[in-house]
């Protein structure tokens, strides 16, 4: 692939870019940020390890020029800010999804034919205003969640059984935050199913975790997680640009999948070349059904906050 773009050259957005570059999927990762000297900067900095990391991508920064970015196969979304003390959800996904909307007017603009990975949160609903900014199809628009949850996920269950985190395969569901699903009934470590390895009590205090994994990182350093949300966009970027039609969880709007319409839920998706290939629909039990649909209110009822601001 020609050209990749960043959008956002915060902590996330340049962890993105940097693992971007380490996997030479590119021969361009522009990184797009509206504060002058930022995206410059640390894009001359991921550049300069090139010859150290043995890397050829050449990675770019700018501000606000988003000519810069035309002809990008794929665009990463992690443009937003975080939410501060007394702001409240509204006033949180007002202000980034009116950031979400212009960044991603202005890159469809260049790059028409961009698959988008949206990274910004509230996750599940900025995949709602992308998808709505860009009239694109389910296939090329949707959200980084799963990834990101089943590594937390995967790391945790490692710690208890002091294992590799290479041999936990696991699946998550549901939206991204306090509702979403995981699956330990369908997780194994090296293909022992995990209920074989860890008693019930043990299983759901990782499961608790997982599902505040994000607010434990706020917690322990202040502000929102980086490495791992920024390596996780680009091994969906990696999917793409390689076409291994790999099986990940993904946040898209779903059209009847799972019994749910209209709602960006994360499920099992194949991602290859020309996006999402194939969502993929698994057999949940009664509990594991029910979780999923509470999950979907919830994350509903966050797009409703979205649609009464009327900014579409």
């Amino acid at each position: 692939m020609d050209k990749i773009t960043v959008i956002g050259a915060g902590n996330v957005g340049a962890t993105c870019a940097n693992v971007l570059a380490h996997k030479n999927l590119s021969k361009e990762v522009i990184i797009v940020d509206i504060k002058p000297g930022v995206a410059e900067g640390k894009a001359l900095d991921i550049w300069q390890t090139s010859s150290i990391n043995n890397f050829d991508t050449r990675v770019i920064g700018v501000t606000d020029d988003y000519e810069r970015t035309k002809g990008s196969g794929i665009v990463i979304i992690t443009s937003g800010i975080p939410r501060g003390p007394g702001m409240s959800r509204d006033d949180l996904i007002k202000t980034n999804a009116g950031i979400v909307k212009e960044v991603t007017r202005k890159a469809v603009k260049a790059s028409p034919e961009a698959i988008i990975i949206v990274v910004s949160n509230p996750l599940d609903v900025m995949t709602y205003t992308a998808q709505l900014t860009s009239g694109k199809s389910n296939q090329k628009v949707f959200g980084m969640a799963g990834i990101l949850d089943t590594g937390r996920y995967n790391a945790f269950i490692a710690d208890a059984l002091n294992v590799s985190p290479n041999d936990v395969r696991s699946i998550l569901l549901g939206g991204h935050g306090d509702t979403m699903v995981p699956l330990p009934r369908l997780t194994t470590v090296g293909g022992i199913p995990l209920n074989k390895l860890l008693d019930d009590e043990t299983s759901e205090a990782i499961v608790e975790r997982t599902r505040k994994g994000g607010g434990e990182i706020v917690k322990l350093l202040g502000t929102s997680a980086w490495y791992a949300p920024g390596a996780a966009a680009a091994l969906m970027a990696e999917a793409i640009v390689d076409d291994q039609n790999k099986t990940f969880p993904v946040s898209i709007r779903l059209d009847g999948e799972y019994g749910q319409k209209d709602v960006y839920l994360g499920v099992p998706v194949v991602l290859g070349r020309n996006g999402i290939e194939k969502v993929i629909e698994i057999d949940l039990n009664q509990d594991e059904m029910s979780q999923l649909n509470n999950s979907a209110k919830s994350v509903k009822s966050v797009m409703q906050v979205l649609d009464d601001m009327n900014l579409f």
